[in-house]
């Protein structure tokens, strides 16, 4: 006869530090203020909870409505209760969490698993089904599930961020002598890179956008060589836009003073959301490299295109 040991103190720490974990990230996902006692004390009923599916005559307690009715509870010690929308709005990100973390640990479990212990896993039902016999070790899950979570709260974090930096990004329409180019830009409130002597905000472009209209020989070369040195290739040769470079110093991040090439553009049009911005008053920086590396943007918008003055100001 097989003897079966089961070790209550294990369960119940390993439940009272995932239970804890679930709600903190709940806490987190939905930003709510929180309190390290409250947290605990929530985990704590959670636990004891777990350790009651080994006493038989509890076995009542292990229903749809009491399981639904504790999360409740723990949601209510955790957090409080404020109002309607917020408390709806923690239980639907305290189940979210929990079927993600259940999912992962699934996916991880499938997927680390070879063909052979899959078969074994497999059993015939009387009626001529079949089912999938799921065996995955309490250790697995207690060393898995914080690694879900934490690539659940990184990817999480990742999609806000993009969202916020989302909300910064515009489409930049340039008109120089006929010539029209569009691309996303991102508004830069730290951007402060003007021309010394007029004051023209400078906007930032990527240089690969105006290739087909620059001097051939500058393909590649933006990054490497000096602006200046540039300029003073282009002396005497055919370039349409000759009168239209400028030479803008700016101070880089390694503190190095450097100048930049610019093009002085007929209009500069922004779309910022529901808002439009017309601007002449503008340079357009030339950079050798990439702004973005996922592509997002590819233009630096300089804040002072994007006054509210110049909201729907149709150029004269």
């Amino acid at each position: 006869m097989n003897v079966l040991v089961v070790y209550i103190d294990l369960i119940f720490a390993a439940n009272l530090l995932i239970d804890g974990i679930l709600l903190w990230l709940t806490g987190w996902l939905v930003k709510l203020k929180m309190s390290w006692w409250r947290l605990a004390l929530s985990a704590l009923v959670g636990a004891l909870y777990v350790v009651m599916m080994f006493v038989p005559e509890l076995s009542f307690l292990y229903t749809f409505l009491i399981k639904f009715g504790l999360s409740l509870f723990m949601l209510w010690i955790a957090f409080g209760f404020t109002s309607l929308q917020s408390y709806l709005r923690s239980l639907g990100a305290f189940y979210i969490i929990n079927f993600a973390a259940a999912g992962g640990i699934l996916g991880i479990h499938y997927l680390l698993q070879s063909s052979g212990d899959i078969w074994n896993g497999i059993m015939f039902t009387a009626s001529g089904g079949h089912a999938y016999r799921l065996q995955i070790g309490f250790g697995f899950v207690l060393v898995m599930i914080p690694l879900v979570l934490v690539c659940f709260r990184a990817v999480h974090s990742s999609r806000i961020r993009r969202e916020q930096l989302e909300s910064y990004i515009g489409e930049v329409i340039v008109e120089i002598d006929g010539v029209t180019v569009s691309c996303p830009g991102l508004l830069d409130t730290g951007n402060r890179l003007c021309d010394p002597l007029t004051r023209i905000p400078v906007m930032v472009m990527e240089a690969s956008i105006w290739e087909g209209y620059l001097p051939a020989s500058w393909k590649g070369r933006l990054t490497q060589d000096g602006a200046d040195r540039l300029l003073l290739e282009t002396d005497g040769q055919s370039f349409a836009w000759q009168d239209r470079i400028r030479l803008v110093p700016y101070r880089g991040i390694n503190r190095g003073a450097s100048f930049m090439l610019a093009l002085k553009p007929d209009l500069v049009v922004i779309k910022l959301g529901e808002d439009t911005f017309y601007n002449k008053r503008v340079l357009i920086g030339l950079d050798g490299g990439t702004l973005s590396g996922d592509g997002a943007y590819r233009a630096v918008i300089h804040p002072d295109l994007a006054l509210k003055n110049s909201v729907e100001a149709l150029p004269s």
